[in-house]
């Protein structure tokens, strides 16, 4: 009756589509980004989204006298997120899967003083939404750990955390190794994102709007 009265009909109570239709962004259509710099706070519509899709991301970095440690690049956090960073001066990528299982790739040796090129690529199972992948971590162009995993995350890695570069100012991706704000103790000459994104068939629409429909159900 009140809807009627103040001409708001008709109503929309969905939930998943709502959080993951696109909307104006300074993301879309885009599959580079370059940063520079330490920076934080970047929400997640506005920063490169790696979910279902192959990626690569490249930090180039110097390492001073006595080593250095800290976030490269986060996005997400405890309840899911990724972060590359250097923990006790050894590159590390962890993926969060929504806080039921955390992924890890890790270098051995600590990187030496001097200048340095970490890269993390992931070449992605799809087409289609949460397959998994393999990644391998390099340094130099020599890698340090490779392995596949069976899932990833299908449409939203976060609603309440940010993109942040060279430093963590949520919650970390994994608390075992670190607390925030873990700021990067070297210097961050660049850091990359490379997207590869994959088209969607008929079909996989189809499943994507299948199971926005399960969530809203399950949600009235």
């Amino acid at each position: 009756m009140e809807a009627t009265k103040y001409n708001v009909l008709p109503l929309d109570n969905s939930v998943l589509p709502r959080i993951i239709t696109p909307r104006p962004s300074a993301t879309a259509g885009r599959t580079l980004f370059t940063y520079t710099g330490e920076m934080s706070g970047l929400p997640v519509s506005d920063a490169p989204s790696i979910l279902n899709k192959s990626y690569t991301i490249t930090a180039e970095v110097e390492i001073p006298q006595g080593g250095s440690e800290g976030m490269l690049v986060t996005l997400g956090g405890r309840f899911g997120g990724y972060g590359l960073y250097l923990l006790k001066g050894k590159p590390v990528f962890t993926y969060n899967l929504v806080d039921l299982e955390r992924f890890r790739w890790e270098g051995q040796q600590a990187l030496a003083p001097g200048k340095h090129t970490i890269v993390f690529d992931f070449k992605y199972d799809g087409p289609g939404f949460g397959k998994g992948g393999s990644g391998v971590l390099s340094v130099d162009g020599h890698p340090v750990d490779s392995k596949s995993i069976p899932h990833t995350i299908p449409f939203l890695m976060s609603i309440d955390e940010t993109f942040d570069v060279g430093v963590d100012t949520r919650t970390p991706v994994d608390d075992k190794d670190y607390q925030i704000p873990f700021r990067f103790t070297g210097k961050l000459v660049k850091l990359t994102v490379n997207l590869q994104p994959a088209p969607m068939s008929a079909e996989e629409q189809k499943q994507w709007d299948e199971a926005a429909k399960r969530v809203n159900r399950a949600a009235e």
